[in-house]
């Protein structure tokens, strides 16, 4: 393969993951317009949240067969422009059932975007023989702050949702669809048998021809706990951010604004600069230092007096949570070199479970005791990721530099 492809492919997929960080921006920071618009009741709203994570993991799952004969760059290739088109039937119907159909439609083609993507970004890190996954997921932070603010933009201006999303829309998608002319991918092996026996060396198992690569789950699980500890933090944030700045540490209502684009702007610059930490340092020491600097965020929110302090507090958060989830998945591509496609699509679930349990379980365990009790449980959780942190280092995994080894010529 060569060097300018590899390059191409890179800067394509790092504008996929920023155009989806738009795209998601820009549903979920308008839910309460879209509730509007639709009458959606608050007892009915929780349902349709939930439905999107539900069919986004069932989409993952299904990812992981079509991958076996399509290759994850023409998953994606259709898949995002289906998760766009999707956003605008959102902002376009009028009755409830469109709500929902879009919605699910939404939810469906996410799953199959976000593992996709995902499989792509390891095996092109594979390619590249270094540590280039965090510069994705920066992309998305970058993507999703542009969407907040193009949310901000309409919400100042009342403008309806079909003319909030219509601009972006009308832009990014020709823009995805001509940068997936380059899109590639690394090495992964494409032939089930040949992926199938490097899997089963890597993890101590086996699988003959025709059974398909064998990833055990026992092998997989730690890393499918990190994913879910880091998206039930992540999750945390996002959904009680605001209110716990106003309600709980005495903010004001234009204060309480603050924090998640707080935490998006820490997690981007986290982003930014970890794949040069993960060289430097390796895997487990940047994994190991997210989790620490996770748990004192949540910690100094705990116990905050006021608002600044819990804003320190969410400042820590977007600096330590930021490397624990494109860490997890370059983890399970190096666990699984020949059947990472499948590892990445079923951890890829985890990131809709740990969404699923997050907010409704900081919201009972606020109203049951306490919403500074409540903080210390995604602590605890993602404290409970140095136990785990010796499954992202792997000895075949450290290149170079004492952490990396080259299996490629340096591109890019």
């Amino acid at each position: 393969m060569t060097h300018a492809r590899l390059r191409y492919g890179r800067a394509s997929l790092a504008f996929g993951f920023l155009v989806q960080g738009v795209t998601f921006a820009l549903l979920v920071t308008r839910i309460p317009a879209i509730q509007d618009r639709y009458g959606i009741s608050d007892g009915l709203l929780p349902v349709f949240l939930a439905a999107v994570p539900v069919l986004a993991g069932v989409a993952s799952v299904a990812t992981e067969k079509v991958v076996a004969r399509i290759r994850p760059g023409t998953v994606l290739r259709w898949a995002q422009p289906v998760v766009m088109l999707a956003l605008l039937g959102v902002g376009a119907g009028n009755e409830v059932w469109q709500a929902a159909l879009a919605l699910g439609v939404f939810g469906l083609a996410v799953g199959a975007l976000d593992a996709s993507m995902n499989m792509m970004g390891v095996s092109l890190q594979r390619a590249y023989g270094r540590s280039i996954m965090l510069g994705f997921h920066a992309a998305y932070s970058l993507g999703g702050i542009a969407g907040a603010s193009m949310a901000w933009a309409g919400a100042h201006w009342h403008l309806s949702l079909l003319v909030s999303y219509l601009p972006a829309v009308a832009v990014l998608l020709p823009a995805v669809l001509v940068g997936s002319r380059w899109y590639t991918e690394g090495d992964t092996p494409r032939d089930p048998d040949e992926g199938a026996a490097r899997a089963g060396a890597e993890a101590g198992g086996g699988a003959g021809p025709g059974k398909g690569p064998v990833v055990p789950l026992r092998l997989l699980m730690p890393l499918c706990l990190v994913m879910a500890f880091a998206y039930i933090g992540d999750s945390t944030v996002s959904n009680w951010s605001a209110k716990y700045l106003q309600d709980v540490l005495g903010g004001s209502e234009q204060m309480a604004t603050v924090p998640y684009n707080v935490y998006m702007v820490t997690t981007l610059l986290g982003r930014a600069v970890g794949d040069r930490g993960v060289r430097r340092f390796g895997a487990v020491g940047v994994v190991r230092a997210g989790s620490v600097l996770a748990a004192l965020g949540f910690a100094v929110v705990a116990v905050a007096p006021g608002a600044w302090w819990g804003m320190s507090g969410f400042t820590l958060l977007g600096l330590g949570l930021c490397v624990l989830v494109p860490q997890t998945f370059a983890a399970a591509g190096r666990m699984f070199p020949g059947a990472s496609d499948v590892a990445v699509a079923r951890l890829n679930v985890f990131n809709y479970v740990g969404f699923l349990v997050g907010s409704p379980l900081v919201g009972a365990l606020g109203d049951a005791w306490s919403y500074r009790g409540a903080m210390l449980v995604p602590m605890v959780l993602v404290l409970a990721t140095l136990v785990y942190a010796k499954s992202f280092g792997a000895e075949p995994a450290r290149y170079g530099g004492g952490h990396e080894r080259a299996r490629a010529a340096d591109v890019g």
